[in-house]
């Protein structure tokens, strides 16, 4: 995945800092994601949404709001309003470069600002919330005793998460005063409403809320026992997994067309976790695995294995190769299993290995149910090693290898 750094003006004019996580394939479709009440577009959910998204084909824009992170501007000049300003700059940002935003995603108060916001975006299709208030004044329920400080000062200090941050009169009156049941009424656009049931800082219940007053499609997912902030990476995968998943539906991702001599399309592997072995693996836009390594060497165990895809390769094949040629026969077939194991054994019946090698053992054990008679079993046995992947396996495979670029 690519990562460009670019700055636009915001609402202000001031410039905001932003990055564009862009696909390495065919970019299918551009989303544009708004981050949490003064968090910023490097928290863990955002990357790592930004990054699922951008491996299925969507380049994804994540920015900071006017005076937070990188962006220039004071942000105790700046309200709920000031927000949905810079969420329709950004989106006519990538507009005017050819990349007009479909899907519009939102966290927290990012996410009650995308909901006012979406329909100003002609482009937008599709929209997301993550924890999002149904009342944006709740987020002053963070400021505790500060708010007769910024009604009588007008701007005052208020500790977020042992952070600092100067908030002033306007957004208070703003967030207070803003009603978001005829936004998200009009929305029309599908509207997927992602909460944990567990979320401590702003409850389930705005959940309901924003599910009950939007109109189909729509849809709810629960995040289970996440936190607000979406902190753990499990957590912010399993999100992006869901929006990925969800947003193919409302986008019409179309397959890119297969290089020649690629029938079967690209399989993109990808680093998903720079810092250990997670990769995303994309055949095409619709199609997503993780791979990993047990945690015993140095993986997350949140994947098969190479080797394990490997196995499934065979074994799916195995078993799809009986299913044909048992229906060809209208044999009274009525299930395939294939258990496959992986190991290396050493390689005494190798002519070719080298002394003291070893090579690799690959075992099926396929169970067939159905009212099938001895002779027919024994034949679909020996039919399992027509299967093309076991062919390749058995056979000597080529792989060539260049650098793109």
């Amino acid at each position: 995945m690519a990562t460009e750094r670019i700055t636009f003006p915001g609402h202000s004019g001031a410039e905001l800092s932003a990055r564009l996580d862009l696909p390495e394939g065919p970019h299918l479709a551009t989303a544009l994601f708004a981050h949490c009440f003064t968090c910023g577009k490097d928290v863990v959910a955002a990357r790592r949404i930004a990054a699922r998204l951008a491996a299925m084909g969507i380049a994804t824009m994540r920015f900071d709001f006017t005076g937070l992170g990188h962006s220039k501007g004071d942000f105790a000049e700046t309200g709920f309003l000031s927000n949905v300003a810079d969420l329709t700059s950004a989106a006519r940002y990538l507009k005017n470069r050819g990349m007009a935003p479909e899907l519009i995603i939102g966290h927290s108060l990012g996410g009650a600002a995308v909901l006012k916001a979406a329909g100003q975006i002609d482009s937008a299709r599709a929209v997301v919330t993550i924890g999002a208030p149904f009342d944006p004044g709740h987020v002053t329920q963070n400021f505790a005793g500060a708010l007769e400080r910024i009604e009588a000062d007008g701007v005052a200090e208020v500790d977020l998460g042992g952070r600092p941050i100067r908030i002033g009169r306007d957004f208070v009156h703003e967030v207070a005063a803003e009603e978001l049941s005829e936004p998200i009424a009009n929305l029309k656009r599908a509207l997927l409403v992602l909460h944990a049931p567990r979320d401590q800082i702003v409850g389930i219940a705005n959940a309901a809320e924003i599910f009950k007053a939007a109109k189909h499609p729509k849809s709810f997912v629960t995040l289970d026992d996440a936190d607000h902030l979406i902190t753990r990476p499990a957590d912010a995968d399993y999100a992006a997994e869901v929006i990925a998943a969800w947003s193919a539906r409302y986008l019409n991702l179309k397959q890119p067309k297969a290089p020649e001599g690629a029938p079967e399309g690209i399989v993109r592997v990808t680093e998903a976790d720079p810092d250990g072995f997670l990769q995303h693996v994309n055949d095409g836009p619709l199609h997503h695995a993780l791979a990993d390594e047990p945690e015993a060497y140095g993986g997350t165990n949140r994947g098969m294995t190479p080797y394990g895809f490997l196995a499934a390769g065979l074994g799916a094949c195995t078993s799809m190769t009986i299913r044909m040629y048992a229906r060809r026969k209208k044999w009274p077939l009525t299930h395939v299993r294939v258990d496959v194991s992986h190991n290396k054994v050493h390689a005494e019946d190798c002519a070719d290995c080298e002394k003291g090698g070893k090579i690799d053992l690959f075992r099926r054990e396929i169970t067939l149910e159905g009212d099938l008679d001895p002779d027919q079993r024994a034949r679909l046995l020996e039919i399992a090693d027509k299967c093309p992947v076991h062919r390749t396996l058995e056979h000597a495979a080529r792989v060539e290898t260049v650098l793109a670029g």
